[in-house]
């Protein structure tokens, strides 16, 4: 049984549902501490579980890092300035760069694993984030 925690400094068990519920969904970034295994400067990767109706708290302008999203269950819609795509697979995934707004909404109860790159620091939605709208903000996430 694998139980969160770490084995030594260089290798890190856990369980991607518990952990990621302990930092907003994030495994892997440069936000873990200095000396963790989760810790990076490259990438970034989340383990995101989202109810039927969740959308992103503001749409996402100027990106600075390249993305990747998987479908691991559920149906997931992701919104770009001139289209949108539905993840309705498991396994179905989107890549987007740099510079690409974005915002999405889970269609149904979804899981997905995110992967984002480099890892940069500035990108977090503000604790109390207004109300769901469809316009750019400033403060990409």
């Amino acid at each position: 049984m694998i139980a969160s925690g770490r084995v030594n400094d260089t290798v890190y068990t856990g369980r991607a549902a518990h952990d990621a519920a302990l930092d907003r969904g994030w495994l892997l970034g440069h936000f873990k501490p200095e000396g963790d295994p989760r810790h990076s400067q490259d990438l970034e990767i989340k383990w995101g579980v989202h109810p039927p109706g969740d959308t992103r708290a503001a749409w996402v302008q100027g990106e600075r890092r390249t993305a990747l999203l998987v479908l691991i269950s559920g149906r997931f819609r992701l919104d770009f300035p001139h289209r949108s795509v539905v993840l309705a697979e498991q396994g179905d995934y989107v890549v987007w760069g740099r510079g690409v707004g974005h915002s999405w909404e889970a269609e149904e109860a979804s899981v997905v694993l995110t992967v984002r790159w480099p890892s940069v620091p500035g990108y977090a939605v503000p604790a109390d984030p207004p109300p769901h709208s469809t316009q750019p903000t400033a403060e990409p996430s």
